[in-house]
């Protein structure tokens, strides 16, 4: 399997490994939206289970086809990169912030396109974690700033780097990291299917606004589309950064789940690229018409 004569190269042991990994941690996928569905408000009532918010987010989340072609068909591990996003997600709705902390620590270091929406966890974490307190208003009370939570997520973020790059600090490879993380020389545009327009990032105005785990998602969801769209070689699947996430807010109010339809639609046809080849036409066009009819009568029957 390792030894590689060209770009081409392919076996069946190969793809037998890549199908069945991919398949396996998405186990992490599967609880991570688990989890997330908890803390999904499930304040109105709904006489079927099918209409419930939960089962739809649950549907959304697990049956989303853009994540389905992008790893299954496609193939790469997002699943196993998303269900961390989403588990980290969820600890920080439950108010488990360093377990939140450490779990997005760990995904930066599995794949650093990531970094597009570390502001809002970083904003989130500041405002809800190291300050401790509020005004009568709902202010920030300047005062209950905590240097000792602070210095507990500097800890856990300075011990997951010093795992992940202290070999290649060690083996003098860290320039090699670097020149590979942040690839300027690729030039400009990933692919000439990212639908995204190239310019300045600029989301941390709206990033300090931010109120309690609604504010923090609608942040996350910002700072994934600011990426895409004024993003430096931008791959296709950075969509999936923000389709994921909205799903969450999609379940919850109408008024998101209309922005969620319109992205998803637009977000998952721009992926179709990614299978070009004559076999896979009707297998692409089917998977998407199933999962958007689904989500339009099923978000339709929900605020009905």
């Amino acid at each position: 399997m390792l030894v590689i004569e060209n770009l081409n190269y392919t076996s069946p042991a190969t793809i037998i490994f890549q199908r069945f990994s991919v398949i396996f941690t998405d186990i992490l996928f599967i609880y991570a939206v688990r989890e997330c569905c908890k803390c999904v408000n499930g304040k109105r009532a709904a006489k079927d289970i099918l209409e419930k918010p939960t089962f739809v987010l649950a549907v959304l989340l697990l049956w989303n086809f853009g994540l389905l072609i992008v790893d299954h068909i496609h193939f790469q591990y997002n699943g196993f990169l998303f269900g961390l996003m989403l588990l980290s997600v969820a600890r920080l709705c439950q108010k488990r912030y360093l377990e939140g902390a450490f779990l997005f620590a760990v995904l930066l270091h599995f794949k650093h396109i990531y970094i597009y929406v570390a502001p809002a966890y970083g904003i989130y974490l500041l405002r809800s974690y190291c300050f401790t307190a509020n005004n009568a208003d709902g202010s920030l009370k300047w005062r209950s700033f905590s240097f000792l939570h602070v210095t507990l997520l500097g800890l856990i973020v300075c011990l997951v780097s010093a795992l992940s790059l202290g070999p290649f600090i060690v083996l003098g490879q860290l320039p090699q990291v670097i020149s590979r993380l942040f690839p300027f020389k690729r030039g400009l545009c990933h692919a000439y299917w990212a639908p995204n327009f190239w310019a300045l990032y600029n989301a941390v105005d709206k990033a300090l606004t931010i109120l309690g785990p609604r504010g923090f998602l609608q942040c996350l969801v910002l700072c994934a589309l600011s990426s895409f769209m004024f993003g430096w070689h931008v791959h296709e699947k950075a969509i999936l950064l923000a389709i994921l996430p909205l799903s969450l807010l999609s379940v919850q109010r109408a008024r998101d789940a209309g922005i969620y339809l319109i992205l998803t639609t637009t977000g998952h046809f721009s992926l179709f690229p990614l299978l070009f080849t004559l076999p896979e036409l009707p297998i692409k066009i089917l998977l998407m018409l199933l999962f958007t009819v689904y989500s339009f009568s099923s978000l339709k029957s929900l605020f009905r």
